[in-house]
């Protein structure tokens, strides 16, 4: 039989929360348009992604995955950093 592979969706965002262990908490913002107005809005999901060096800080901006269920809430994983917090050296 032939395997079929499906194509993960990839989200960007800022690590918001770095206070559990192999877990970061991601902020995803995109821009909405009300049905009425018709202006532009942010909406923010948050979401939880899994980050098995604990390597990643808040502030960081990263590209996250959807991944198969790891826990209750963590369906992402992080798979790489576009950004580095400017706080790091202070």
């Amino acid at each position: 039989m032939m395997q079929q592979t499906t194509k993960k969706r990839t989200r960007e965002g800022i690590v918001v929360s770095d206070r559990m262990q192999k877990t970061r908490v991601v902020a995803i913002s995109r821009e909405k348009k009300h049905a009425k107005y018709l202006k532009y809005h942010t909406v923010t999901t948050r979401v939880k992604a899994h980050d098995e060096q604990n390597e990643y800080k808040t502030g960081d901006r990263v590209r996250i995955e959807e991944t198969r269920p790891l826990s209750k809430d963590k369906r992402w994983r992080i798979i790489g950093v576009i950004a580095n917090n400017a706080n790091k050296g202070k």
